[in-house]
């Protein structure tokens, strides 16, 4: 029960994009097209349960064993970047067309806060191995969700007749707080801790 309980709260009531307003970067940058924000939710479902299992292992063998807690952030954004340009390569070799889709903003998974924030979170709350994994996998699935409903959302508008006042950038932007309260609606569903 325990383990449902982080991964509700991953997905919905602490959502990395829609409640913590991390990873706002590709979040906006890929979400014109379901394709390509279902090419980056798996790139960060990857991404971050890889960069989670490698971070934990760095922070209980390496940082805590030999008393330098205080390199953790380096320490993580190196494994973060390893992690994210191992991805890049893999996908402009098993699909180059997801690969020109996604373009600038793959290598920008490097610099999502979302993947450094699940990292640092797991080693603020003192989770074990089992808990790392299964919190990583909600908050990457949560960030997946954000964005596929986004990227529908904006696919929808479209088609519609929006005012000039409100095209590109803005509607974005006013359609992405509209499902960030919508999200504030799962507050009630886990107990945030």
């Amino acid at each position: 029960m325990d383990l449902l309980v982080i991964v509700l709260l991953a997905m919905l009531t602490e959502n990395y994009v829609l409640a913590k307003f991390l990873g706002i970067c590709p979040f906006l940058g890929v979400s014109k097209r379901m394709s390509t924000a279902f090419g980056m939710s798996a790139a960060v479902l990857f991404v971050m349960v890889v960069a989670s299992l490698l971070t934990f292992a760095i922070q209980e063998f390496v940082l805590v064993r030999f008393g330098v807690e205080y390199l953790q952030t380096i320490a993580f954004i190196l494994v973060i970047a390893s992690t994210v340009q191992l991805t890049e390569m893999a996908i402009q070799k098993m699909s180059p067309v997801l690969y020109q889709a996604l373009g600038i903003f793959l290598p920008l998974i490097t610099t999502n806060c979302a993947v450094l924030g699940i990292a640092v979170l797991n080693v603020q709350r003192g989770y074990g191995l089992i808990e790392v994994i299964v919190n990583s996998i909600g908050a990457s699935l949560g960030f997946g969700v954000a964005l596929l409903l986004f990227a529908g959302l904006r696919e929808k508008l479209e088609l519609r007749n929006v005012p000039e006042a409100f095209q590109g950038p803005a509607i974005a932007l006013v359609t992405a707080g509209i499902l960030s309260l919508a999200f504030m609606g799962f507050a009630g569903l886990a107990p945030a801790s």
